[in-house]
């Protein structure tokens, strides 16, 4: 069964909706800046990619939920419900009404205000799914209860601790907000959890288990305390200018710049979407699974692993380097280890056609949000793919010779680009790929 792509939404550091957010990857503009924090003096790293101006009513989401919920629940939804609008399986106008409603879950006192759930378009509510994950969940929440059990005592910690932190937060809120009764998963595989939730959301539908269904990764773990735990192990940038701190495939690249955000894709049978008349962004054509079985946080050096990934889905894609003119949304992390070994798995995966491809790092624009990532960067795939247009990694005035792809440095090109792959390499050695074309009939 064949699956498209028929709504996107994204809240990132360069853009709150769609069309903001690809404009400014295609321009080049860094959502990077100084950490502004009384802790930040005391930090290792000094600068992240925070969210800006978010506004949690303008996507529908009850006040009582913006109070209660954490930042990654509400970027889930936030982009959950811009991919939605656009996808037509829920009217705009119903999506922004419901923010007025906030019933309390009368059967549970302990347990947070809800939401209502905005009527549906086209589709049953039981053949609707959500597959939303995240990295770290409510790291936040986790300090700030940890502070209050310390000083003031057990009795004080919140009851809603649990249901808000927990990493699949973010999945059973949108669940219920869209009233999606279908297959339900909060997958976590750190950086790759975005990848990985559209990979396996396009499974479910091609092997029947639902006709739609809402994929992505959210994180917001923009803290003092998770830029000393990562900067403590040696993974952040130690640079103090927001331009030149993520240089992914950089000789003078030093390590990764903390970002927050979501991004939400609508993936839909083929068949589902052509008879209701929607309208396709993309065809998801392939989805590869790797694990390095090496170390926790270093990536496998031979690369053999990550190419797997790559090559699988490329692979069931019907790549062919004659005819295809490729994409590649890359990790590019920016840290020494992941960009040396991704260009060695892109050498593996594509052999003589690696020189041809166009890859580029958004990371160099909105740092990594982790959780996230994957999602992110599958958005910004899929508009290369639909608008001809590769974004470019910001920043790279000296690659690193061990990089030798094109990686697009500092300006966007445009290409007769045909697929377009994004892929992910998460902390654990987990790897995933997920590949579109555009839609042929």
């Amino acid at each position: 069964m064949r699956v498209v792509v028929t709504g996107m939404g994204v809240v990132s550091p360069v853009g709150n909706d769609l069309d903001t957010f690809w404009n400014n990857l295609k321009n080049g503009v860094c959502g990077i800046e100084r950490i502004d924090d009384p802790q930040a003096d005391l930090l290792p790293a000094k600068v992240w990619a925070k969210v800006k101006d978010f506004n949690p009513s303008a996507y529908g989401i009850a006040p009582a939920i913006a109070r209660r919920q954490e930042l990654f629940t509400l970027y889930a939804l936030a982009a959950a419900a811009q991919a939605m609008e656009q996808s037509g399986l829920v009217a705009a106008d119903k999506l922004v009404a419901m923010s007025e409603t906030s019933p309390k879950l009368a059967a549970d006192k302990l347990s947070p205000v809800s939401g209502a759930s905005v009527p549906l378009a086209n589709i049953e509510s039981s053949r609707l799914g959500v597959y939303m994950g995240s990295g770290i969940g409510g790291f936040d929440l986790i300090r700030r209860e940890s502070v209050k059990n310390h000083t003031d005592g057990p009795k004080w910690v919140s009851p809603t601790l649990v249901p808000s932190m927990i990493t699949n937060a973010a999945a059973g809120h949108i669940a219920i907000r869209f009233n999606a009764k279908g297959p339900a998963f909060s997958l976590s595989t750190a950086c790759a959890t975005g990848t990985h939730c559209i990979g396996e959301a396009y499974r479910a539908i091609k092997y029947g288990y639902a006709d739609a269904i809402i994929a992505g990764g959210s994180e917001a773990a923009n803290i003092p305390m998770a830029a000393a735990a990562f900067g403590n192990m040696r993974a952040l940038s130690k640079s103090d200018d927001p331009t030149r701190a993520c240089v992914p495939f950089s000789a003078d690249r030093d390590g990764f710049v903390i970002g927050e955000g979501a991004a939400a894709l609508v993936l839909e049978s083929y068949a589902h979407a052509v008879k209701r008349g929607a309208v396709i962004l993309a065809e998801v054509v392939g989805y590869g699974n790797s694990c390095d079985a090496y170390h926790m946080t270093a990536p496998r050096p031979d690369a053999t692993t990550q190419a797997a990934a790559i090559k699988d889905a490329l692979r069931q894609a019907g790549y062919c380097g004659r005819r295809d003119v490729l994409h590649i949304n890359a990790h590019g992390t920016s840290t020494p280890m992941n960009d040396s070994a991704e260009t060695a798995a892109f050498h593996l995966a594509l052999g003589r056609n690696a020189s041809k491809a166009h890859i580029c790092s958004t990371k160099s624009m909105t740092g990594h949000l982790l959780g996230g990532a994957g999602a992110v960067e599958a958005v910004a795939a899929v508009m290369a793919l639909r608008e001809g247009i590769v974004p470019p990694t910001i920043g790279l005035d000296n690659p690193d010779p061990a990089c030798d792809l094109n990686y697009t440095p500092n300006k966007a090109v445009k290409a007769p680009l045909t697929i377009s792959l994004s892929d992910s390499l998460g902390f654990g050695g987990h790897n995933a790929a997920v590949a579109f074309r555009s839609v042929a009939v």
